[in-house]
């Protein structure tokens, strides 16, 4: 009696397997979504060739991104300039995205104690406020973006950020500029002012701070969208193309080796270099191998445009009207994303 029903019950966990397999996330035609992008310095070349492919898709491009020195002032690289220049003759909207990174003899990402210092009073906030949007002004921007992050477990900075980003929302729409603000997926989304753009985070799901995986799947993708019903204001859901290479992961992390972030193009040459056939898999459609290389064992996983698009269409099958790719550059078939 027990061994029949043991084997009614993997008859049935075959048969729903089977249920989940007909199920895989996958791209379909959709409400059409506003598509954006970022294109960054560090990459520009690459990222121009990704624009020319996309331009007629997209609607705005965002430069990445001002920073600040070590005197905490804001800080526009050479580079960004730049991209100001060459965005100058081009007909799409064009914003300059502000973090909380600092460039000079050393360089910090993500600074927790720069928002700190800089959103520590009244005055500063203000301050800041006006410097952002003089300086996208100055530019020729039609608008800012605020990308700071890192800061979630600290209630002082949030409080701090809400106000701060009240304060550019009032400042932004005295001056005609539009705001939007980068949101990682964790932080919390209470007490937004309604007055900017939302661009939430759906990426990092796995990466250098984890094993192998997806940078996005069903799952991850479906709570943050319901928790993204707490947003004021418009939303967006930002996707990552590429992906990550681990190598030697192995144990539950116990044993791993260098991981680092790869573009389409990339990954794609790995897995031709290798001899690999990149395989879909069903809750993410993402692409991932492995290979055997001078004795190491390595992990890919990554996007392509069919990702992005499976992506695209369950963000839109839920109500999302706007959508960023970050980022421009190393793509390889970035053309056939699709806005509907």
């Amino acid at each position: 009696m027990r061994w029949w029903m043991l084997g009614l019950f993997l008859a049935a966990g075959l048969s729903l397997g089977g249920c989940a397999q007909a199920e895989s996330l996958q791209s379909a035609p959709h409400a059409p979504v506003e598509l954006s992008s970022w294109h960054v310095r560090w990459d520009a070349a690459a990222g121009d060739a990704d624009y020319r492919a996309m331009r007629g898709k997209l609607s705005k491009v965002v430069l990445f991104a001002a920073c600040y020195d070590e005197k905490d002032e804001l800080y526009v690289p050479q580079e960004v300039q730049a991209l100001v220049n060459a965005y100058s003759i081009r007909k799409v909207e064009r914003y300059l995205s502000f973090t909380n990174d600092i460039l000079g003899k050393k360089h910090v990402e993500k600074d927790r104690e720069l928002l700190r210092r800089l959103l520590a009073t009244d005055e500063g906030i203000e301050k800041e406020a006006l410097r952002m949007a003089e300086t996208a002004e100055k530019f020729g921007m039609e608008g800012v973006e605020l990308d700071y992050e890192n800061f979630r477990k600290d209630e002082e900075i949030m409080t701090r950020y809400r106000a701060f980003l009240q304060k550019l929302a009032e400042v932004t729409k005295e001056r005609g500029l539009k705001l939007r603000a980068v949101l990682e997926p964790s932080m919390s989304f209470e007490g937004l002012p309604a007055e900017a753009e939302y661009v939430v985070m759906f990426y990092n799901l796995h990466g250098k701070h984890s094993g192998p995986g997806p940078k996005a799947d069903r799952d991850f993708i479906e709570k943050t969208l319901k928790k993204m019903e707490a947003l004021p204001g418009r939303k967006a859901a930002a996707f990552a193309t590429g992906g990550c290479l681990w190598q030697d992961y192995g144990f539950f992390g116990l044993k791993k080796g260098e991981a680092r972030f790869l573009t389409e193009k990339e990954a794609a040459a790995l897995a031709k270099k290798h001899g690999r056939t990149p395989e879909r898999d069903a809750e993410s459609a993402a692409l991932h191998f492995t290979f055997s290389a001078d004795g190491h064992d390595g992990e890919v996983w990554y996007a392509d445009a069919e990702t992005l698009n499976a992506w695209i269409t369950l963000a839109a099958e839920n109500g999302v009207e706007a959508v960023s790719l970050w980022r421009l550059g190393g793509s390889e078939t970035l053309a056939d994303v699709r806005c509907e």
